[in-house]
C-alpha cells in the first residue's frame, strides 16, 4: 500500500482493501517529513542526533560512539550512513541496560529528531528505508520506533539476529504482548528496502503494514499506540539476542534513501 502524493491509498498486498483507513488518506495532505538526510554531515546531523536517546547503552555487548567530532562508527560514504561496530581487546565493564552484558564491542546508532506521533491530525506515517544488514551470528542490526516518554509502543521494522530471518515486530499488540512476522530473505547483507505503513484505527490503536522489498508481509495491531511520540532509530547492536561469540573483524550495516511522510488531516 502507497498513499500517492494526492492523498490516496493505493493497495500494494492481499488484504489490504479492508484497511478502513482510505477515507481518512483522502481526506488529508500528505506531507514528507524526512527525506536526503544522509546528503552531508550538516544535513544528517540537523536531523538525526547520534546514539540512542538514553545515551550510550542498550540490551547488547555493544556500547555506541558518536558525535559530529567522532565519526569512526557513525560515517557516510556519499548518501549513504554506514554504522561500523568493531571489537575491543580491554575490559570496559558492562552494560548500563539490563541484561548488563559486558562491553565486547564499540558501535553506533543514530535517532531522528522528529517523533512519530500518531493522532487526529496526523492519522497516518510510513517509514521506510534501504538497508545492507549483516546477519552473522552475533550481530543485531535494527530500524525501529520506540516510545520516547514511555515503553511500549515499540515496532520493528528492520531487525536480524544472528541469522538471515528479518524479525517484524510490534509490541504492544491488542493482547499485551508480542506480534512478530519472520521472513527469510535472501542475502540480508545486499540493499533491501523495508517499510512499515501505520494507521490510526480507533481512538487508541494503529494498524501496522510491514513490507519487504516492496512487498506486504504482515500487519500488526498497535494497542494504545496513539498519542504516543515515538523515536525512530537505526543501531547496530552485538551479541544479546543474536547469540555470541561475535565476529572479530569490524562489521558494516549501511542505510540509505531514508523516507518518513505522513497524511496531515
Amino acid at each position: 500500500m502507497t498513499l500517492s502524493r494526492r492523498g490516496f491509498l493505493v493497495a500494494g498486498g492481499a488484504g489490504l482493501a479492508a484497511l478502513g483507513t482510505s477515507r481518512l488518506a483522502e481526506a488529508a495532505t500528505w506531507e514528507t517529513v524526512i527525506n536526503g538526510s544522509f546528503a552531508n554531515y550538516g544535513t544528517l546531523e540537523s536531523v538525526w542526533n547520534y546514539r540512542y536517546p538514553w545515551g550510550s547503552d542498550h540490551n547488547g555487548t555493544a556500547r555506541m560512539y558518536a558525535s559530529p567530532t567522532d565519526h569512526n562508527h557513525v560515517y557516510l560514504e556519499g548518501s549513504t550512513l554506514v554504522i561500523k561496530a568493531t571489537r575491543i581487546n580491554w575490559n570496559e565493564g558492562n552494560s548500563s541496560a539490563d541484561p548488563y552484558l559486558p562491553i565486547r564491542y564499540h558501535s553506533g546508532a543514530v535517532h531522528a529528531k522528529q517523533h512519530v506521533l500518531v493522532n487526529d491530525q496526523f492519522p497516518n506515517w510510513e517509514v521506510r528505508g534501504e538497508f545492507q544488514a549483516p546477519s552473522a551470528r552475533g550481530t543485531w542490526p535494527a530500524f525501529w520506533l520506540t516510545g520516547a516518554n514511555s515503553w511500549p509502543p515499540e515496532s520493528d521494522i528492520l531487525e536480524y539476529k544472528g541469522d538471515a530471518r528479518n524479525w517484524f515486530n510490534t509490541y504492544k499488540n491488542a493482547s499485551g504482548g508480542w506480534s512478530n512476522t519472520i521472513r527469510s530473505v535472501s542475502s540480508p547483507g545486499s540493499w533491501h528496502t523495508y517499510r512499515a505503513w501505520i494507521a490510526k484505527v480507533n481512538a487508541t490503536d494503529v494498524d501496522i503494514h510491514y513490507y519487504l522489498d516492496g512487498t506486504w508481509v504482515g500487519q500488526h495491531r498497535g494497542a494504545n499506540f496513539v498519542g504516543k511520540p515515538m523515536w525512530i532509530i537505526i543501531n547496530l547492536q552485538m551479541e544479546g539476542s543474536s547469540g555470541s561469540s561475535g565476529p572479530t573483524s569490524d562489521t558494516l550495516y549501511r542505510a540509505r534513501n531514508l523516507y518518513v511522510g505522513r497524511t496531515r488531516a
